[in-house]
């Protein structure tokens, strides 16, 4: 359910925003992978989580843009 949430709140968001959390959705990202590489992370199903929701603002955005 936590997901449908995220998608309404993506789908009432701007193009600049969405991008906005593109962006700092993909640093993050990045930011895990070189915690997960030091093995500094603990919870490594985290980098699963950020992945989907690049993937849910990537759909939002092509469908705002069309």
């Amino acid at each position: 359910m936590k997901s449908k949430q995220f998608i309404e709140d993506l789908r009432s968001k701007s193009v600049e925003e969405l991008n906005a959390d593109l962006v700092a959705a993909k640093k993050e990202l990045f930011n895990l992978r070189f915690q997960n590489a030091t093995n500094q992370l603990e919870n490594t199903s985290r980098i699963k989580e950020v992945k989907k929701n690049i993937a849910r603002i990537k759909t939002v955005l092509a469908a705002a843009q069309n």
